[in-house]
């Protein structure tokens, strides 16, 4: 039993329910009707016939609504009308499955643009995972990006390619001397095919796979993938394992905020703060590496557990760095929090109205510095979140100051959550046998990473190999935030924006 902010008590479930396909477009506006959260799509190729999943989510009940429509020309209204951000999910799902979504007002390829011809479909069953072995893909171009008209009226394109380490993405800006009108963002071109080389793998094999969709977040994505499986198999994962998953989320929470802020301090021209939290990400990464073997913890979820178990002097570590960690933040917190050019740039800027948050689905920090109250580890609680008490740090203002400072909190939770769940670590094994689930076995994982809510759906084949794998990672909703909240910003302004929100393209583009 958890507990909603609200007080009421909230029982975690997840059921299924499948509908006619006439009837796809009436489950959106029921569920919009009563309140329901969307929180993502997929389909499958299954028996001539194309298979779509919603998953809606009120009040810790999980509720995935499926339909099968032909294969041959699948066809099925679209959820828009009533959820916009449900828009690239679909034209994802066109791009990937040929599939129509009646009443999509935006029909423009969104994936890997002009990697495959309009008659090619991937992640169909006939389609082969090499694809084109050896082609080129041609050069993309000629995509109709939004246009705005007007006297002083100019674009600015940004990208794909950046100076500097990140991953591609496209921005187009419309803009009258320094302010913005419009911004669209573009993305796809990291496409890694992660779907259709999940399929026929092994469980080991897939939660490896798991963790390399977003690398800056792979314990979570690899928990949500083994809690799916888990779950398919009836497999009951040891308290211990339980505890040190949870010790990796946090400690990745905790080095991705640190990072983050160090970046936000830069791209307003701070560079103390850049260097300093920086420098403390970095210490944590070392300590990652040191106890687990890998700086990002990439591999430490396993199904069944963890592994490795933390070593002997593990537990004294972790609560010696916490502390010092505490002491160095209460420092540096106070230092950005008196710099009055520092906040003079943060505070009002790139704001996401609350209303705009919950409208797109936002998610993780982005969402609650925008007054969305929501978090998996307190409202829709699983293991060993289910015995501890997660304070959710709320913002309303929605602005670069409130993102920054949720994150701020956020680690002093962390830190919080690290401590009570080391000091009581339990003993015994870090990973259970492996217990092989029928042909057709189905799990969801939800997991709550560093930047949200992360959600896995595994379904099995034939002899433990894995037949449809779908991870959604929470930048999918919220990299649509970032077209809203820089309206009215200067352009000097959208990178000290854009890395508040810090969507994640390899996230975004599997």
């Amino acid at each position: 039993m958890a507990v909603r902010a609200s007080g009421q008590p909230v029982r975690v479930s997840q059921y299924r329910l499948s509908v006619a396909p006439e009837e796809w477009g009436r489950v959106a506006e029921e569920a919009a009707h009563v309140g329901l959260r969307w929180g993502g799509l997929w389909a499958e190729d299954r028996d001539a016939r194309i298979e779509l999943t919603v998953v809606l989510e009120q009040c810790g009940i999980y509720l995935m609504v499926r339909t099968r429509t032909t294969d041959l020309a699948p066809s099925v209204a679209s959820h828009t009308a009533y959820y916009p951000a449900a828009g690239r999910f679909e034209r994802r799902l066109t791009d990937l499955f040929g599939i129509t979504f009646r009443g999509q007002a935006d029909s423009r390829r969104w994936i890997r643009h002009l990697a495959w011809s309009e008659n090619e479909f991937p992640l169909r069953k006939a389609y082969s995972l090499v694809g084109h072995d050896g082609a080129a893909v041609r050069p993309d171009s000629g995509y109709p990006f939004l246009e705005a008209q007007g006297a002083g009226v100019y674009e600015i394109p940004v990208g794909p390619i950046h100076a500097g380490i990140i991953e591609p993405g496209h921005f187009r800006f419309q803009a009258v001397g320094e302010s913005i009108l419009n911004l669209e963002v573009r993305l796809g071109y990291v496409h890694k095919g992660i779907e259709k080389t999940a399929e026929g793998r092994d469980p080991d094999g897939l939660a490896r796979l798991a963790g390399r969709v977003s690398g800056d977040a792979t314990v979570a994505h690899t928990w949500a993938a083994c809690m799916a499986m888990e779950r398919a198999a009836g497999i009951e994962v040891p308290v211990r394992a339980l505890a040190l998953r949870a010790i990796l989320a946090e400690r990745e929470r905790i080095s991705n905020h640190l990072g983050d802020i160090g970046s936000i301090c830069g791209d307003v021209g701070f560079a103390f703060g850049q260097y300093q939290f920086g420098r403390l990400r970095e210490r944590c990464l070392r300590l990652h590496a040191e106890l687990f073997g890998h700086r990002l913890a990439m591999d430490t979820v396993v199904p069944g557990g963890v592994q490795p178990d933390l070593p002997t002097d593990g537990a004294h570590r972790l609560l010696e760095d916490g502390i010092e960690l505490r002491q160095e933040l209460e420092e540096l917190n106070a230092i950005l929090s008196e710099n009055s050019s520092l906040q003079d740039r943060w505070c009002m800027t790139g704001i996401l109205p609350t209303e705009t948050a919950r409208m797109l689905g936002v998610l993780g920090y982005v969402a609650r510095a925008s007054g969305v109250d929501f978090d998996l580890r307190r409202d829709v609680p699983y293991a060993p979140y289910d015995t501890l008490k997660v304070r959710v740090p709320i913002a309303t203002v929605g602005d670069v100051a409130a993102r920054v400072r949720v994150r701020q909190e956020e680690i002093d939770v962390a830190l919080g959550l690290i401590d009570e769940l080391v000091s009581v670590l339990p003993g015994g094994p870090c990973r259970v046998p492996w217990s092989v689930p029928a042909s057709d076995a189905e799990g969801l994982g939800c997991v709550e990473g560093w930047r949200g809510e992360h959600l896995a759906y595994v379904r099995f084949g034939p002899d433990n190999t894995i037949a449809r794998y779908y991870p959604r990672d929470p930048s999918v909703f919220n990299w649509q935030a970032l077209e809203k909240l820089i309206i009215g910003n200067i352009v000097p302004d959208f990178p000290v924006c854009n890395k508040s929100l810090n969507g994640s393209y390899s996230g975004h583009d599997l």
